[in-house]
């Protein structure tokens, strides 16, 4: 709606992202680009906080209130559909939490509105995979969170791999070679999935090569997010863009 309450129409439609700080935002663009006309993807940094990869800053970053801030941008620049670009920071709340989460930012946005960390139990459900493994970026105990998170949605988490870092700052720097050596060294023979967590990551640019790398779907942050806000404004892609969620 425009601020006058006339309903804009501008095509082809935007969901809007809100996004910690500054580390792989520009994944959002990239990710844009690749998916042609099939939506606006109009980023919105929310208040990082402090910047750690601890449950106690985590909670504080995903507050309501840290979220509810950076709506009216994202209404400003046409967002049907509202999603938190976070894992770390959706996960952390338990699954009761993090439905809570959402209904608050719904509430504050009056849109369509969801997390990373549903946007991955989303896409596995769509993939209809059953069995998954995390390669994290994150220090073990805060992927522990996230394991625990996917197995109250159904899913059962044959292996887990956490690397240990503290910021995301840290993890923006991780290139192609990086990411690549996580999803491998994350894989297990048993899993039908591999799940990359952390909005922080860039991995936009190499989705087709971590699905050769592994011969498997691979799920990364900044890729479910995307699919995941697609999915709010009832539309899908197909073609490479978005790895095996978009064949």
């Amino acid at each position: 709606m425009t601020p006058g309450g006339a309903r804009n129409d501008t095509w082809p439609p935007a969901v809007g992202f809100l996004y910690p700080g500054h580390s792989a935002e520009d994944d959002y663009p990239r990710l844009e680009a690749l998916l042609g006309c099939a939506a606006r993807l109009p980023v919105v940094h929310t208040d990082i906080g402090e910047d750690a990869h601890r449950v106690d800053a985590l909670l504080e970053m995903g507050s309501a209130e840290r979220l509810a801030a950076g709506v009216a941008g994202l209404k400003r620049r046409g967002a049907r559909a509202v999603v938190w670009a976070c894992t770390s920071g959706s996960f952390v709340f338990g699954w009761d939490g993090a439905h809570a989460q959402v209904r608050a930012l719904g509430e504050a946005s009056r849109l369509p509105a969801s997390s990373t960390s549903f946007a991955f139990v989303h896409a596995v459900r769509a993939l209809r995979v059953a069995r998954v493994t995390v390669a994290a970026t994150y220090p073990e105990d805060v992927a522990a969170h996230f394991t625990s998170f996917l197995e109250a949605a159904g899913a059962e988490v044959v292996a887990m791999r956490g690397s240990g870092v503290v910021t995301a700052a840290e993890v923006a720097t991780w290139g192609r070679e990086d990411v690549l050596a996580l999803a491998r060294a994350g894989d297990h023979p048993d899993a039908e999935a591999v799940l990359i967590p952390d909005t922080a990551l860039h991995t936009a640019a190499w989705l087709p090569e971590l699905e050769a790398a592994v011969g498997k779907p691979v799920l990364t942050a900044n890729q479910v997010t995307v699919w995941e806000g697609l999915r709010l404004l009832g539309r899908s892609v197909t073609g490479p863009a978005l790895g095996a969620l978009s064949a």
